[in-house]
This record gives structure tokens, sequence and C-alpha cells, in this order.
């Protein structure tokens, strides 16, 4: 709940499918024996933020208006968007809507530092 409202967090469709697989490829990792693994960090870290957005979808870092990519505006008619930092650089985009109801985060994008830079026209 976050200011009296039911919070949910939804993974946009290509996104829930990495988490998939993310998740099964650590889960092939733990049967091996492989206690800590890059691909484990970001799973919890991914898991982290997802309860942490249940507990407020604000807690990222706002983008503002004007650097949100057309990508995002045209594919999901986004009028915000945030970012939460994830483990080892990589990024979660997200927008936040609300109904009369709940606030829902809908996760876009995770991708990382490269990608996101790329993205949003950053250069080094």
């Amino acid at each position: 709940m976050f200011k009296g409202k039911e919070v949910r967090v939804i993974l946009e469709e290509e996104v829930n499918e990495v988490y998939k697989e993310l998740n099964e490829l650590v889960g092939e990792e733990i049967k091996k024996g492989i206690e800590k693994s890059e691909h484990q960090v970001l799973l919890k870290s991914i898991n982290r933020a997802i309860e942490l957005l249940k507990d407020n979808p604000f807690i990222g870092i706002q983008i503002p208006k004007r650097l949100i990519p057309k990508k995002y505006i045209e594919g999901f008619d986004v009028t915000n968007l945030w970012k939460f930092n994830l483990a080892n650089y990589w990024r979660m985009i997200y927008t936040v809507t609300s109904e009369e109801i709940k606030i829902i985060s809908l996760i876009l994008d995770i991708v990382d530092h490269k990608t996101y830079d790329k993205l949003f026209g950053y250069k080094k």
C-alpha cells in the first residue's frame, strides 16, 4: 500500500521473458553449486527493487520529460519515466500509472550501463 492505494508491479512482456530466463539460469547455477555469480547478484537486485517499488513506486530517480526516449513514448505511451539503479551498473526503467484504486509500476526495461547510456544519449 502506498498512500492508501494498492501497488502492483508488472513486468513488460519482453522484460518478463528475460526475467524468467535469468531465474532459470540462476536456478541452474545453484544446482551446480555456484553460490555467487553476476546473474545471482543481478536477480537479487531486481527482486529487491520490485519489493521497494511495492512500498513506494516513486523510489527511483525521475527522468526529465525532455530526456524520455521515443522508444518509450511511442511504444508505451509513457508520460513519466523512472530509473532504479541495480547491481553492477544495471538499470531498471519503469513508468508509474494510477487508477482510482491502485498504482501500477510497469517495468519497461532492464539494461546494462552501456545500453542505458546509448538509449539516453549519454557520452563518456
